[in-house]
C-alpha cells in the first residue's frame, strides 16, 4: 500500500480536517517516482530511519509499545533474495506504527525529527536465516479516516546504498481493508502486506517474509530470462474457481484458496503438453503425502490444456484417472484454459506450455514455486523440504476470527 500523502491531504482538505491532519499526516513519508539510479523511487522522509538509531540491532525487538494498554502482537518471518528461497542476512528493517488509539505520539526524550513517527518505532536486523522478530501492541486505524491500521516499514540492505520502502504491513479481518484495496490497489513491494493473524492465548502472531527487491523500482536484476510461470513467491494465492472432477469436492467448482486456504496448499498445474506417465506418478506421491499430513496439505492437480478442450469429455478423462489411481485425498481439476476469465485461472498467470508448475501457498501467501518438474525421486524430496520448511507450530494455532 502506498503511503498516499497527496489523496490523504486532499481527503482532510475536502472534510476540514486541519488540525487532525497535521497530527496525522507525519507519519507519511511522500514518495516520488524514481530519480535515477535511486533504487525504490523517493522516500522523503525515510532518512528518519536512521535517527536515534541504536549501535546495536539484533533480529528481535520489543517496541515501546509492548509495555502499554493494547493488543500485544508478535510480527515475525524471514526476509529472503530476490527468489523467494535463500535467505537473507544482515538487512535492516525499520518500523512505526500508530498507538492503541491510532495516534503517533511523541514520548518525552524523543528527537524532534523523529517525533514524526512517534515513539512505537524500532530496528532489527536479520540473523543469518533471515529471520526477525518484532514484539509490539497492534496499531489503531487513524480516527475517523479510510485508512486501514497498518505498520510501516522500511528496508535498507547491506549491498545497496539507499533504503526503501516495502508496502504497509495490514490486517486481513479489518473492515477498512477491502474498500481501501479496491480503491488504492496494493503494489506488493516486498510481497503482500497483508497480515494473518493468528493466536496463542492473549497474543496475536503474525507471519510476515519479505522479498527483498520484488516490484522495487530500479532493483538491480539478474533473474532476466528466467521462466516466469505462475506468481511471485511473496503474493498472495488468487482465488480461482477450477471445475473438481474427482475427489473429496467432486462436481463442485470450490475455490482452493477459500476453502483450503488456512494450512499448506499445493497447486500443481498441467498445460497444453501433458506427460500422463509422469503425472500419473506425480499424483500417486502427492495423495501419498496427503494422507500422511491430513489436515495439513491440500493437493490441487489443476488441468488447463486448451487443445481440443470439451468439458464433459475432459470432466470424464479426470474422473477416470482418479478412480485408476485410487485417488481420496487430491482434488483432480480443470479449466478450459490457463487464459480463462470465467473461472478466474487467468490470475494464476500460469505458462501453459511448461511440463508442470508446483506453487506451495501458506495460510494463503505463496511460498514456494517450481517449474518443470520430472517425477523423479529427488523432485519427490524437493516437495517434502518444502512441505517441511517453516514454523509448523503455528498450524496448531487459531486463526483469528474474520467476516
Amino acid at each position: 500500500m502506498r503511503l498516499m500523502v497527496n489523496r490523504f491531504l486532499l481527503s482532510c482538505f475536502l472534510f476540514s480536517f486541519f488540525v487532525s491532519c497535521a497530527g496525522q499526516q507525519n507519519d507519511k513519508a511522500e514518495r516520488k517516482h524514481s530519480p535515477a539510479g535511486k533504487v525504490g523511487g523517493n522516500c522523503e522522509g525515510c532518512d528518519i530511519m536512521y535517527v536515534d538509531m541504536p549501535a546495536q540491532i539484533n533480529h528481535t525487538d520489543t517496541s515501546a509499545g509492548w509495555f502499554e494498554k493494547g493488543q500485544k502482537l508478535v510480527l515475525t518471518g524471514i526476509v529472503f533474495k530476490k527468489d523467494g528461497k535463500t535467505p537473507a542476512a544482515n538487512v535492516l528493517l525499520y518500523y512505526w506504527q500508530t498507538n492503541a488509539q491510532g495516534y503517533y505520539v511523541a514520548s518525552e526524550g524523543l528527537s524532534t525529527k523523529a517525533k514524526k513517527h512517534g515513539h512505537i518505532r524500532g530496528w532489527v536486523k536479520t540473523n543469518e536465516k533471515g529471520e526477525y522478530s518484532i514484539y509490539t501492541i497492534r496499531p489503531a486505524p487513524y480516527p475517523n479516516d479510510i485508512f486501514p491500521a497498518h505498520i510501516h516499514m522500511l528496508v535498507k540492505e547491506p549491498d545497496l546504498a539507499n533504503e526503501y520502502y516495502v508496502d504497509d504491513l495490514v490486517f486481513d479481518e479489518d473492515p477498512l481493508l477491502i474498500p481501501f484495496q479496491k480503491k488504492y490497489p496494493m503494489e506488493n513491494r516486498g510481497g503482500s502486506g497483508v497480515l494473518r493473524v493468528l493466536l496463542q492465548g492473549d497474543i496475536q502472531i503474525a507471519e510476515h517474509d519479505i522479498i527483498l527487491g520484488l516490484n522495487i523500482p530500479d532493483y538491480p536484476d539478474n533473474t532476466k530470462g528466467v521462466n516466469s510461470s505462475g506468481l511471485p513467491i511473496g503474493y498472495d494465492q488468487p482465488s480461482f474457481m477450477p471445475y473438481h472432477a474427482y475427489g473429496p469436492d467432486k462436481g463442485s467448482r470450490a475455490c482452493p484458496v477459500c476453502k483450503y486456504g488456512r494450512f499448506h496448499g499445493l497447486l500443481y498445474f498441467v498445460g497444453n503438453q501433458p506427460d500422463w506417465i509422469d503425472i500419473k506418478r506425480w499424483l500417486f506421491f502427492l495423495e501419498k503425502e496427503s494422507r500422511l499430513r491430513k489436515t495439513y496439505l491440500k493437493v490441487y492437480f489443476v488441468y488447463g490444456n486448451e487443445k481440443g478442450y470439451n468439458h464433459d469429455k475432459r470432466r470424464m478423462e479426470l474422473e477416470k484417472l482418479g478412480k485408476e489411481l485410487g485417488i481420496e485425498q487430491l482434488a483432480l481439476c480443470f479449466v478450459p484454459s490457463f487464459s480463462d476469465t470465467a473461472s478466474e485461472a487467468n490470475l494464476n498467470r500460469i505458462d501453459p506450455f511448461v511440463k508442470n508448475t508446483f506453487i506451495l501457498y501458506k495460510n494463503r501467501r505463496i511460498i514456494d514455486k517450481r517449474i518443470n518438474l520430472s517425477a523423479s525421486e529427488k523432485n519427490f524430496e524437493a516437495i517434502v523440504n518444502m512441505l517441511n520448511s517453516g514454523n509448523q507450530a503455528l498450524f496448531k494455532l487459531k486463526s483469528l476470527p474474520h467476516d
